[in-house]
């Protein structure tokens, strides 16, 4: 499985933005797809999920409401649809994919940043 994560970019607070990630490869046997974050010199925490053929979806506590993760799978495509932005979700965000127990399936992050 192969992830390529994009849309990441500079805007104010309050506004949106939308990220996407592209699978392929053995995209059959993802069970499920999730969006990461990152900044420095901080671990890498969650920020959504979602059960790859079912769509059920997770969030972390500090974005329900604000962000919305979704999944195309005709298009093998991910979202995350990230609205009211603040400076705090400042972050380089990575999609990932749990085949089964742990996301072992990794793409290369996309910078967001928000001012305030």
């Amino acid at each position: 499985v192969q992830l390529q994560a994009s849309g990441g970019g500079l805007v104010q607070a309050g506004e949106s933005l939308r990220l996407s990630c592209a699978a392929s490869g053995r995209t059959d046997i993802i069970y499920r797809l999730g969006w990461f974050r990152q900044t420095p010199g901080k671990e890498r925490e969650f920020v959504a999920s979602i059960n790859w053929s079912a769509g059920t979806t997770v969030y972390e506590n500090s974005v329900k409401g604000r962000f919305t993760i979704s999944r195309d799978n005709d298009r093998n495509m991910a979202y995350l649809q990230m609205n009211s932005l603040k400076p705090e979700d400042t972050a380089v965000y990575y999609c990932a994919a749990k085949l089964e127990s742990r996301y072992e399936y990794w793409g290369h992050g996309t910078l967001v940043t928000v001012s305030s």
